[in-house]
């Protein structure tokens, strides 16, 4: 038996499993069962890789929402509904004959050790940033490499179209500010802010110059969210459960006093607003 060091957490004991097939091949088996061209569910077996993939993103984001919420039970089950995105991928690759889920596993668990030589290597990373660093020079290795046998690349190759916008703008940011292509520093961010919303002030009459400058805007905030190493996808999901908690208390309170939202006019709904944030306080 190993001591506990000071100050470690006692681990919970594992759990012995009562049957033989693991829980990630009973997964599989009923993957399986459902896309059975005989046996399984219609709906299932009619599912094509693009018409899941809504699904995957959605799954994704219940996972990051739990996880910001702090609910362990539901982190579990979303975890869970992610991971059966993955094995319905896996099954539709399995049954064309291209790939099935433990050449998937096999794929990252690679990746992994080939991104972490500092673990499964010789190579030593004193922090967290470094190994930020080091991340992301392998990923532009493995990037060159594969566009190798290619006319051209870009360091902005790989960046998916299909990525939520704030995210991609990330990330297309990230990659050109490693070659170079980035403010010096902060300040100049927010003078570009202010001069983009002049610029759409500027074009207001214009619905498709409107359109453009506002993306413009949002590209400059997303810039200035990166270098404050703020996540934009975070924090504006942060603020759309702030509005919401608020609004539903204005409801309610007005919902006390026999009052519609719709019948209370701007100037009472700007008076519970604030008393909503106060309560916050």
């Amino acid at each position: 038996m190993v001591a506990k060091k000071p100050g470690q957490p006692a681990r919970r004991p594992r759990r012995r499993r009562t049957h033989v097939q693991a829980p990630i091949d009973r997964l599989l088996a009923v993957m399986a069962r459902l896309r059975d061209p005989a046996r399984g569910c219609p709906w299932d077996r009619e599912q094509t890789f693009a018409t899941i993939a809504p699904y995957t993103i959605e799954e994704a984001y219940e996972v990051a929402e739990a996880a910001e919420r702090g609910g362990i039970s539901a982190l579990k089950e979303e975890l869970g509904d992610l991971l059966l995105q993955v094995a319905f991928h896996a099954r539709m690759a399995e049954e064309a004959g291209e790939f099935d889920f433990d050449d998937v596993a096999a794929g990252i668990a690679d990746k992994m050790v080939r991104r972490h030589p500092h673990v499964f290597g010789s190579a030593r990373i004193d922090s967290a940033a470094a190994q930020t660093t080091a991340w992301e020079d392998q990923k532009a290795h493995e990037r060159r490499a594969k566009s190798a046998s290619q006319r051209s690349s870009s360091a902005l190759d790989g960046v998916g179209t299909a990525l939520p916008a704030l995210t991609r703008a990330t990330k297309l940011q990230r990659r050109a500010a490693r070659v170079g292509f980035d403010w010096p520093a902060v300040a100049p961010i927010y003078d570009k802010i202010v001069e983009e919303i002049a610029e759409l002030k500027a074009e207001s009459a214009d619905q498709e110059r409107s359109e453009d400058e506002l993306g413009d805007l949002l590209f400059a905030v997303v810039n200035l969210a990166r270098r404050l190493a703020i996540d934009p996808e975070q924090a504006l999901r942060r603020a759309c459960r702030k509005f919401e908690q608020r609004f539903r208390r204005i409801e309610e309170r007005l919902a006390a006093r026999g009052i519609e939202p719709a019948d209370a006019g701007l100037a009472a709904l700007e008076v519970e607003w604030q008393a909503a944030k106060a309560e916050e306080r």
